[in-house]
C-alpha cells in the first residue's frame, strides 16, 4: 500500500510562480535576486501557513543555481534549517555562528534559515547581534516568524523585513480547485469556498482541511457535505432564519434556533454569524460595496434576493442587537434566553418597519 502524504507537503509550490497569494513579495525576491540587490539577512513575518518557510527553501536554491546545470539540484548541503523553538539557548547560536565561517563546497552560499526566531532567548539575540549585522559574503540569513512584536528592534533594523498577508478567500479556493482537479475530484465551488473560509487566511490549513472533507465525501465535495463535516452554518441557515424575522415569525424563528441548537451548534456561533449575514446584506444593497460579499455565484443570488425586501434601518438595528447579543454571551446566565430574546426583538424590529410602512 503507497504510504498517503498529506496535500499541505505534496503541493508545497517549488519555485516563486507556484507560491499563492504573495506575488508582491515574490515579486521583489525575483528582482533582487536578477539584479544583484539581495540582502544578507532578512526577515519574514507573518500569520501561520501563508508560505515564510516554503519561499525561504526556494530563495535558498535559486540564488544558488546560477552556473549549475542540473535545475532539480537542491543544494541541500547549502541550506541549514534551525528551529528556534528548540534551539533558543547561546550555545545554539555560538555553535551557528560556528558554523557560518566555513565556506560551501558547491553553490555560492550558504543559507540559514531559522524559523520560530521569536522564541529565541534575550542574550541569545544578543549573540547573534554581531554576525547578522556583518556576516561572511558566502552566508545568508532569513529569520522566520509569526509574532515579530516580540523580536528585539537591534535585530529588526538589521534585517530586510517582508511582511506575509493573510491568503485571501478567492485565492485560496482556485489554488484548492487546482489540487481538485489534479487528483480528479469532483466539487461544487460554493465547497472549496467553505473550506477556503474556515481556513481563515491560512494555506497549509485549507489543504489540510481538504484532506479531512475528502476522506469524508470520497470523490465529490458538494456544498452540503462539506458544511455539515465542517459543521459550519451555511449561508442558506441565515437566509431562512431572516426569512422568519422578516416576516414576524417569533415561533418559527424560535423552532430554526432549536434546531441549530440539535445539530450541536454553539449559540454564540449563531448569533455571531447573524450578525455578519446583516452586515453582507448590507454591503449587497449598493454595487460600491457589493464586491465586499465573498461567496458565490449562487449565494449572491440569493442575498441580493433576501437584500431587497430589507431596508437599511432594520438592518442597521439588527446587527447592533446581534451584536450586543454576542458580547453579553459569555456573561450571561441564561444563554439560550439571551439568543432568543434577541430574536425576538429582531422581529419586533421588522413588524414595526411593517407598521411604519
Amino acid at each position: 500500500m503507497e504510504q498517503f502524504i498529506v496535500s499541505a507537503r505534496k503541493y508545497r509550490p517549488q519555485t516563486f510562480q507556484d507560491v499563492v497569494g504573495q506575488q508582491a513579495i515574490t515579486n521583489t525576491l525575483v528582482n533582487a535576486i536578477e539584479t544583484n540587490h539581495l540582502a544578507q539577512a532578512l526577515l519574514f513575518t507573518g500569520p501561520r501557513g501563508v508560505g515564510k518557510t516554503t519561499c525561504a527553501r526556494i530563495l535558498a536554491r535559486k540564488i544558488n543555481q546560477p552556473g549549475y546545470d542540473d535545475p532539480l539540484e537542491d543544494f541541500a548541503f547549502n541550506v541549514f534549517e534551525l528551529d528556534a523553538a528548540s534551539n533558543n539557548s547561546v550555545d545554539d547560536i555560538r555553535s551557528l555562528i560556528d558554523q557560518v565561517r566555513i565556506p560551501p563546497q558547491t553553490g555560492k552560499y550558504k543559507v540559514y534559515i531559522i524559523d520560530e526566531v521569536h522564541m529565541l532567548s534575550s542574550a541569545a539575540f544578543n549573540a547573534f547581534l554581531k554576525t547578522l549585522e556583518e556576516p561572511p559574503s558566502h552566508a545568508i540569513f532569513i529569520l522566520a516568524t509569526t509574532e515579530k512584536h516580540k523580536i528585539i528592534p537591534t535585530i529588526l533594523s538589521r534585517c530586510q523585513i517582508f511582511d506575509f498577508k493573510r491568503i485571501t478567500i478567492a485565492d485560496a479556493a482556485n489554488y484548492l480547485a487546482l489540487v481538485a482537479n489534479n487528483q480528479q475530484i469532483k466539487f461544487e465551488p460554493e465547497a472549496l469556498r467553505i473550506i477556503a473560509q474556515k481556513a481563515d487566511g491560512a494555506m497549509r490549513d485549507a489543504l489540510s482541511i481538504f484532506d479531512r472533507v475528502v476522506s469524508y465525501c470520497g470523490r465529490d465535495l458538494t456544498r452540503l457535505a462539506v458544511a455539515e463535516n465542517l459543521n459550519v452554518l451555511d449561508f442558506e441557515y441565515y437566509i431562512s432564519i431572516t426569512d422568519l424575522l422578516l416576516q414576524g415569525n417569533i415561533p418559527g424563528a424560535l423552532t430554526s434556533f432549536d434546531q441549530i441548537l440539535a445539530k450541536g451548534f454553539d449559540g454564540q456561533h449563531f448569533v455571531g454569524g447573524l450578525a455578519s449575514h446583516f452586515r453582507n446584506l448590507m454591503v449587497v444593497q449598493t454595487p460600491a460595496t457589493a464586491n465586499l460579499l465573498e461567496v458565490g455565484d449562487h449565494g449572491r443570488e440569493l442575498y441580493v434576493k433576501q437584500s431587497q425586501s430589507t431596508d437599511i434601518n432594520f438592518l442597521l438595528g439588527a446587527m447592533d442587537l446581534a451584536n450586543d447579543c454576542d458580547l453579553k454571551y459569555k456573561s450571561s446566565q441564561n444563554q439560550r434566553l439571551l439568543v432568543e430574546l434577541c430574536l425576538m426583538q429582531i422581529a419586533s424590529l421588522a413588524l414595526q418597519g411593517e407598521k411604519k410602512k
